[in-house]
């Protein structure tokens, strides 16, 4: 379970798939824990774009990823080369707006990887493990993610076109290993129909390309092509879910099935799974040794019996993130009357809780020590299950935007890795009286 990066520079070039521009690509080993990483040169400048969900540009029937005005198009065949591979570290120099589309494929940037050589290295892999079934949907189109056992990736896909038999209704399902992705999903390439290649051609797109270039299917196949697979369309949509399912910067090891998906369903998909990886390590971290205890939470806040909410943190990443507990006993004064026959904790102290958890985010900040950070508004608060009794609150605060003297926070509050509430919560940050 070791990371691993390539040993040597590789090169590619060609013209991208949508505007026929030509691109060179270039593949650099990366550090441990760096990632896969993009690097657009525009003139003079260079701009690193991080393959994750958080740099996604909404576009069509592609994945572009985007760092201020400056975006890469048509990620997904390179990046599912990338992980298929198991390269978890690369730096991805391109010339070019758009990757190179080659054969349409990810056969050749897999060969290029493959010439560079694979290195281990010392860092661990870090897996999401699927541990809940998770659904998206849009429309008829769905895709979900299941617990499975081992360490590796299964998709399944179903691709549906009834209206062109000569494709129709196809049902692929693969384990990703080097082996098999090189082998069973690598070669598959980008396929449309007449009618869809005719249209793509109306909008000024593709306008280079030829039937040889890329899957075009008439009413009695491949038109002056040859299919590498009898099913070789439905392949292709699990090349590309790889590629966006390395969005997530992490390997995953669950089962993935998927019907009619595309580029923004399987987007939609990554940010769930890392929204259940975030809740399982603050779950884990409630059980490691608290970074402040009680006495060192009363030194920075105010707050006092019976208003105190955090008993501990346990994590604080900078003035980024913040992970806290607050302990709810039956011993709250709340409870007497809140409700009585059944005790259930005001969401509006959970809020409060949430809030102070992100005063003693703010106060990392040296120009901030001895603020108080008093509560300026609450937007987008949602209660989502009811806190008793013996739950444990696990309080994570994210900052989203901190000035000299203001502060926008992002707060969740979890029962175990079930979501209780959030919230996001600006805060003016005021000089504090002197007690």
């Amino acid at each position: 379970m070791q990371q691993q990066t390539i040993q040597k520079p590789a090169e590619l070039e060609g013209l991208g798939l949508f505007s026929g521009e030509p691109a060179k690509l270039r593949f650099l080993p990366g550090e441990p824990d760096t990632g896969r990483v993009f690097i657009r040169r525009d003139g003079a400048r260079e701009v690193r774009i991080p393959a994750h969900v958080a740099s996604v540009a909404k576009r069509s029937r592609r994945t572009s990823l985007r760092n201020g005005t400056l975006s890469i198009e048509t990620t997904e065949h390179c990046l599912a080369a990338v992980s298929g591979l198991g390269i978890d570290n690369v730096q991805i120099e391109v010339d070019g707006a758009e990757l190179p589309s080659l054969d349409g494929s990810a056969l050749r940037f897999v060969e290029a990887l493959t010439e560079a050589g694979l290195a281990p290295q010392a860092a661990e892999r870090r897996p999401i493990r699927v541990t809940e079934a998770i659904t998206v949907q849009e429309g008829d189109a769905m895709l979900a993610a299941l617990p499975s056992e081992g360490d590796n990736l299964t998709v399944m896909y179903e691709l549906d076109y009834p209206n062109w038999p000569i494709i129709g209704r196809q049902l692929y399902s693969v384990t990703i290993t080097p082996e098999t992705f090189v082998r069973e999903v690598a070669p598959a390439r980008t396929f449309l129909t007449q009618d869809e290649a005719t249209e793509f051609r109306s909008r000024g797109m593709g306008a280079h390309l030829t039937p040889k270039d890329l899957l075009v299917f008439g009413p009695n196949g491949p038109i002056d092509n040859e299919a590498r697979f009898a099913n070789e369309p439905v392949r292709h949509k699990i090349l590309d879910l790889v590629g966006d399912l390395a969005l997530s910067g992490r390997p995953i090891a669950g089962r993935v099935v998927a019907c009619k998906s595309g580029h923004s369903l399987n987007h939609a998909l990554v940010r769930r799974l890392l929204q259940m990886a975030d809740r399982q390590e603050n779950s884990a971290r409630v059980r490691s040794e608290p970074t402040l205890d009680i006495r060192q939470i009363s030194r920075i806040l105010p707050h006092r019996y019976p208003m105190l909410l955090v008993d501990r943190v346990v994590q604080i990443d900078g003035d980024r993130k913040a992970v806290g507990i607050k302990n709810v006993t039956f011993n709250e004064l709340f409870f007497q009357g809140h409700y009585p026959g059944q005790p259930i904790m005001p969401g509006v102290l959970i809020v409060e809780a949430l809030a102070q958890l992100s005063g003693i985010l703010l106060s990392q900040k040296l120009e901030h020590t001895g603020k108080l950070a008093v509560l300026l508004s609450m937007d987008k608060v949602k209660m989502r299950r009811p806190v008793v009794p013996g739950d444990q609150l696990v309080l994570v605060a994210e900052t989203i935007r901190v000035k000299s003297r203001t502060g926008h926070v992002k707060c969740e509050a979890l029962v175990g890795d079930k979501l209780a509430a959030e919230a996001e919560i600006k805060f003016m940050l005021v000089d504090a009286e002197p007690v």
